[in-house]
């Protein structure tokens, strides 16, 4: 037999049997085992926590080799080069920046334990994506079909090798257990397999674009793939806006006019706008604004692209800092370019009737009457209120995915519709929640005609008159009609991505 490449404390730290914790553990046929706990091999319904937390132990003080109670870089280089385990400087950085939860630098012994299950579940579901014909082994073609799959090219025989290095028996195939014991003290990436399931901002439109831009595989944007996914996405969003517009036109109204002299509830704002325009006026504002779906996303997907570039980094996912500081400069970017869009559509949902022939007539009126400026009123705020949709919606759909990862993914990284639409919902909400008094002063900055000799309203300026004339509330008008739309919004804008990306013939899997 072949020398094992890790160590026998390593092989057997989650499991005094060798089977990972709380999961069962595939034979060389790939069956599973079955029946209410975890069983191992050794024949043990349930791993003794003692016995677990004594490896845990033995592993920890082997590795910790100045005696100080945490692990630090060195203390990994030398401790796992002794175990035969020998890993790069990048390597052992990205460990303990992964388990390090007090940010000192190093992993104590709840750190590592940590570490280590949340590891091991990422390792599973690696494992899974590998194993194509799911008879719980990887051999040669699975590794090259899955290389191929993340845009890299191999043969073979270097697959072969790749096996070699790994396979502990002589089999050229790798089961769970070998997979694990080579990979256990080894950082691991995000797999594809996330990357495509988890898909956020083009799947779900909510009426705002502020959202950070997905991430797409190498295969995706190699096959061209990327674009249908965009083109899907606009599609559902033209689809979403429309369906909810009446609610968009009603929350618009409420920012603008509703006060605590002019109080305006949900009925009665729909029965004013049906008394002023008829039926179709509810859809007042509603064409420019799927209009702008096209260049907006457009534009922010190629500046994400360009700004994951110039950052430099060599990783094929960007960390969540990285992502944030990138999707917000698109945003930023985007928006810049399609603002004068964001005011006509402001202006066409408060039009009175008659008042404009059309998109085009609006916006000679305000350049004749106003200028070039009013077309980026309320500039200032759509910008600042970037940073808290983008940030607080990334960070709450990020927890809430890696929670649903860590306690639930087992054979695969697929949610399920339902979670899905629950994360997408509740994350987007959170965000719109964060910016919604930015948005609300923007709106009403974008609705202000200039009168000839008027004083211009600053940003600051009216944050003080709301705050003194309405109190806190005021800079939550228009909220209840803005939250009426997320579920069914969120909802139409999924099953209708699904149906068009199915018939753009993009594949899921």
């Amino acid at each position: 037999a072949r020398r094992s490449l890790a160590s026998p404390v390593v092989s057997g730290v989650l499991c005094p049997c060798g089977s990972p914790q709380g999961s069962a553990v595939e034979s060389s046929g790939g069956s599973s085992s079955s029946g209410g706990g975890s069983a191992g091999s050794c024949g043990r319904s349930l791993c003794e926590a003692s016995e677990q937390d004594r490896r845990l132990r033995a592993l920890f003080q082997k590795l910790d080799v100045n005696r100080d109670g945490a692990l630090c870089i060195h203390d990994l280089a030398v401790g796992l080069g002794r175990l035969g385990l020998h890993r790069t400087e990048l390597d052992l950085r990205k460990i303990v920046k992964a388990g390090d939860k007090d940010l000192d630098g190093q992993l104590d012994f709840e750190e590592f334990v940590h570490y280590l299950q949340d590891h091991e579940k990422k390792l599973r579901l690696v494992f899974k994506s590998l194993d194509k014909k799911n008879d719980g082994r990887i051999d040669a073609q699975e590794i090259v079909q899955s290389l191929r799959d993340l845009g890299v090219k191999i043969s073979e025989q270097q697959a072969e090798k790749i096996l070699k290095s790994m396979d502990k028996n002589g089999t050229m195939t790798i089961d769970w257990n070998e997979w694990r014991d080579y990979h256990l003290l080894h950082p691991v990436e995000n797999i594809p397999e996330i990357i495509l399931y988890w898909k956020h901002s083009t799947i779900f439109d909510v009426g705002e674009n502020l959202t950070v831009p997905d991430e797409f595989t190498v295969e995706e944007r190699q096959t061209g793939m990327w674009w249908r996914h965009l083109v899907a996405g606009g599609g559902a969003g033209a689809v979403s806006r429309t369906c909810t517009a009446p609610l968009d036109r009603l929350k618009v109204l409420m920012q603008v006019h509703a006060s605590r002299s002019n109080n305006m509830c949900i009925v009665g704002g729909f029965t004013q706008m049906i008394r002023e325009g008829g039926p179709r006026s509810l859809w007042r504002g509603n064409g420019i604004n799927v209009l702008k779906i096209a260049p907006e996303s457009a534009i922010k997907f190629m500046a994400y692209e360009q700004i994951k570039r110039f950052i430099g980094t060599d990783q094929e996912m960007l960390r969540i800092h990285e992502r944030l500081l990138a999707g917000s400069l698109a945003g930023a970017i985007a928006q810049s370019s399609i603002y004068p869009m964001e005011v006509l559509k402001t202006r066409m949902a408060l039009r009175k009737t008659g008042q404009y022939s059309g998109m085009l007539d609006c916006a000679k009126n305000i350049l004749a009457k106003e200028g070039m400026a009013a077309f980026y009123k309320g500039y200032i705020p759509n910008m600042l209120g970037i940073i808290p949709y983008a940030g607080i919606d990334l960070a709450v759909y990020e927890t809430l995915k890696n929670t649903w990862l860590q306690r639930y993914a087992v054979n695969s990284a697929d949610p399920g519709v339902f979670v899905l639409l629950a994360c997408g919902t509740i994350s987007s909400t959170c965000g719109q929640l964060a910016s919604y008094p930015l948005a609300l002063v923007r709106t009403r900055m974008q609705a202000q005609a200039s009168v000839e000799g008027a004083p211009e309203v600053t940003m600051r300026g009216l944050f003080k008159h709301i705050l003194k004339t309405e109190g806190a509330f005021g800079l939550y008008r228009g909220l209840a009609p803005n939250f009426m739309k997320v579920i069914p919004a969120v909802s139409i804008s999924y099953v209708v991505y699904e149906n068009l990306k199915m018939t753009l013939g993009v594949d899921s899997r």
